[in-house]
């Protein structure tokens, strides 16, 4: 290791002694609200308790440049990019020109270059991407924060993700300075123990070596989490002048998650549990999140995931990976293509079921005809368990299982063996547990009601048997894709707000039966279209079944009609789990409640 100094820096000293750039292949900046406000708030305390004493915030590791006194930051940015926000809140709040004077060569020096023209050089230098266009701003304005947003936002400058932290920073920077210190005595004060009394301690060395550093300080949890560990463990295995080009390359990971607002954790943990063998004592394949960064640089995982010996091949297949994820997430195959069976795999998992795509990663590389029978069966399988609301727990340690089973699939070579195995391992894994759930589901949607799950996935399970009906109806080259049916309005046939004529009549021919309970009932929902829906209404149920019979929907026309064609037309062979209703009353919608579940049965059928 190379040589290593520290030194003991008060605030005023740091950014009068040194210049520090934060590389643009460290993580950018993400304090909010509460972690700016509770470094703001922690001097306050230190100071009213007791001014005399220093407030140590701890370490900052940086290692110097060719340039003297010019150190890059490898872990502190967060700190010292809030406090350099801080010196800018204060100048522009503060009158007094000799104040200002003195703050302005903390955030700047200006020296002349060998023309003798004079050049300013920022203390703290951001190199993300328009990071310093921000931050020159902030400094060239000298404003308040409305002002400064707006300016911002007139000359172009992208303000999303860390970049937008750093404008509300400095918002909540000089809010908190003129809400708490109003009088210009106090807040001379508050920046006068903030310059001489915060310290910490620089440590500086070498770029390896401050890396290395920064992982040690950083390997059990404290203050980032594994994808920054990990940023900085691939980093550690590339030459300084590769760091551009590995810089680039990371960025294509972080920037797609950045803009989507996905949980990269998320995203790295379905990542290795879909590519490799987790191997640890619990025996379940599973990897925590907590977990990631010590399975990542254990020895023999290393040597698995190779980045050791190409770190531009692990981030490639890294970036990769990514690509299908949020493909997955976005309901688009593995291709990045609009895909029937991906699109409606969406519709039901939503936002709030995600377990799934270590599967999907684990198959990527099947032929495509594969790979869609699969996600189809898929479908059909997680419909059980999400009807049923059965635990996620119990699903995760399956699919960790049987992530290691379908790589193996997808590693051969022939299609056709791939085609038998897939079938092979569809009959002895989600047959069998869609058979063992079958009473279980027919249970759940016995009591089935609007808001037992979420709103999407009970217009899911409607649109999913609208559709089915339509293809029996119209014929199988009905082209019509579940969206077509998911835009489509839930209209409670018995009205969700009736007048109360239509309340007193259901209660008097339905003695003892809850109106506001059969109401939400699932036997009481169909889809219909808005116009036809607004004019519908809350009315009779007589009265509605003229709208009914206009609808282009033949799941919702068949409450009124179901006509007969020819002997053996899918038509009639579709009409035998749909039937006519002349009244509405609690008896028909418990009838119609087990006429959707026969359909069901039907439709998620493996």
């Amino acid at each position: 290791m190379s040589q290593i100094t520290n030194f003991k820096f008060r605030i005023r000293e740091a950014f009068k002694q040194c210049y520090y750039l934060v590389p643009d292949y460290q993580r950018e900046y993400v304090w909010k609200e509460k972690e700016v406000t509770r470094l703001l708030e922690d001097i306050t305390n230190e100071m009213d308790s007791n001014g005399e004493t220093e407030y140590f915030i701890g370490t900052i590791i940086v290692s110097p440049t060719n340039q003297a006194d010019h150190f890059e930051v490898i872990d502190g940015q967060q700190r010292l990019t809030t406090f350099f926000l801080l010196l800018c809140a204060i100048k522009s709040i503060l009158d007094d020109q000799k104040q200002k004077h003195s703050i302005d060569q903390l955030i700047m020096s200006l020296d002349d270059d060998l023309n003798g023209e004079p050049v300013m050089t920022l203390r703290l230098e951001p190199r993300y991407e328009n990071a310093i266009e921000i931050i020159s701003k902030i400094i060239e304005l000298n404003a308040d924060p409305i002002i400064t947003r707006k300016a911002i936002q007139a000359a172009g400058i992208s303000t999303y993700g860390s970049l937008d932290n750093i404008v509300e920073a400095y918002r909540i920077i000089y809010s908190y300075l003129n809400c708490n210190y109003p009088d210009v005595t106090d807040l001379k004060k508050y920046w006068g123990y903030t310059g001489n009394q915060v310290v910490f301690i620089q440590i500086a060395t070498e770029i390896s070596s401050a890396l290395k550093i920064f992982e040690t300080i950083n390997e059990r949890g404290i203050g980032l989490n594994p994808m920054d560990l990990l940023k900085n463990l691939i980093f550690r295995q590339a030459k300084a002048d590769q760091f551009q080009r590995l810089k680039d390359e990371w960025k294509k990971i972080t920037k797609p998650l950045e803009e989507r607002q996905e949980k990269p954790l998320r995203f790295l943990r379905y990542y290795l549990m879909s590519n490799y063998t987790i191997v640890n004592k619990r025996n379940d394949h599973i990897l925590r999140e907590d977990e990631i960064y010590d399975w990542i640089v254990d020895n023999n995982n290393a040597e698995l995931c190779g980045y050791k010996r190409d770190p531009f091949a692990f981030v490639k297949h890294l970036k990769d990976n990514l690509d299908c994820y949020l493909a997955f997430i976005e309901g688009k195959d593995k291709d990045k293509k609009s895909n029937v069976n991906t699109e409606d795999l969406s519709e039901m998992c939503g936002g709030a079921f995600s377990l799934h795509y270590i599967l999907l990663l684990a198959i990527r590389n099947l032929p495509n005809a594969l790979f869609e029978s699969f996600v189809n069966k898929l479908e059909v399988f997680l419909f059980y368990y999400i009807f049923t609301k059965t635990p996620t727990k119990e699903l995760e340690r399956s699919f960790a299982l049987w992530a290691g089973e379908l790589r193996e699939i997808a590693q051969q070579k022939d299609p056709a063996v791939q085609k038998d195995m897939l079938d092979s391992f569809v009959s002895t894994r989600f047959v069998p547990s869609v058979q063992s759930k079958q009473k279980e589901l027919q249970a759940f949607l016995e009591n089935y009601s609007l808001g037992i799950l979420q709103y999407y996935r009970t217009r899911y399970f409607l649109a999913k048997i609208a559709q089915y009906v339509d293809r029996h109806f119209t014929g199988v080259n009905d082209k019509r894709t579940l969206k077509d049916y998911t835009v489509l309005e839930i209209e409670h046939i018995l009205p969700d707000n009736p007048a109360d004529d239509v309340r007193n009549s259901f209660m008097q021919n339905n003695p003892g039966v809850d109106y506001d309970k059969y109401k939400i009932k699932l036997g009481n929902l169909t889809l219909l279209q808005k116009p036809l829906n607004i004019v519908a209404g809350n009315d009779y149920y007589q009265r509605k079944c003229e709208q009914y019979k206009n609808c282009g929907f033949y799941f919702t026309r068949s409450l009124v009609e179901t006509p007969t064609v020819g002997n053996q037309s899918s038509v009639n062979r579709i009409n035998q789990f749909l039937k006519v209703f002349p009244d509405w009353n609690a008896a028909t919608i418990d009838e119609r409640q087990q006429l959707l579940i026969n359909l069901a049965f039907e439709v998620w059928k493996i």
